[in-house]
């Protein structure tokens, strides 16, 4: 990596600029795509290492959501000497749990990590998931932060890369009023 994670992430083509409708129909002139982070090992390590040397003896798992937080937990998890978690979609309902046998109970305390940040929907399931096993959320990570740094988690929180993308309804989007075609993400 350059040392540069914004100019790294355009040069790897995973800042798109354009008209996006993002996956709570909001929409936007610039999108991260965060397989195509994913899909780069050096690039993703060396992010997950960033997030790992920020929290370095603060817990002692790593969990991230699925489906992109299952590399990064494993890739942070790796760099820290850790256990990776994943905590996956209930099938009963809203939410996230750990299953396939995971340990995770009082006395853990847990790294959340996930890809992109936009409204902080699955970090606050995986956090509510540790919750349920009666562990701590001791911190959370991210490798992009597209709220600028607008959301709390009440934890220790770093994000490799802080944007602030603005974001309008498409009642509101002049991208739309000007006919720009939108690109359903």
């Amino acid at each position: 990596m350059t040392g540069d994670p914004l100019a790294e992430l355009e040069a790897r083509g995973a800042v798109l600029h354009g008209h996006f409708e993002l996956a709570s129909g909001r929409h936007a002139d610039t999108y991260i795509e965060k397989f195509r982070i994913l899909q780069w090992p050096d690039l993703t390590t060396e992010l997950c290492r960033l997030i790992a040397d920020r929290f370095r003896g603060q817990a002692n798992l790593v969990a991230g959501p699925t489906t992109g937080g299952v590399i990064l937990s494993f890739a942070t998890a790796l760099h820290l000497g850790l256990r990776s978690l994943v905590a996956e979609r209930r099938d009963d309902g809203p939410g996230r749990e750990f299953r396939r046998g995971f340990e995770i109970g009082p006395g853990d305390r847990v790294l959340g990590v996930d890809d992109v940040l936009t409204t902080g929907g699955s970090v606050r399931e995986v956090a509510a998931a540790v919750a349920e096993r009666g562990a701590e959320l001791a911190g959370v990570g991210v490798l992009v932060d597209r709220t600028g740094g607008k959301l709390d988690f009440g934890v220790p929180f770093f994000a490799c890369l802080s944007l602030n993308i603005a974001s309008w309804a498409p009642t509101e989007c002049a991208l739309c009023r000007g006919g720009v075609p939108v690109i359903v993400t």
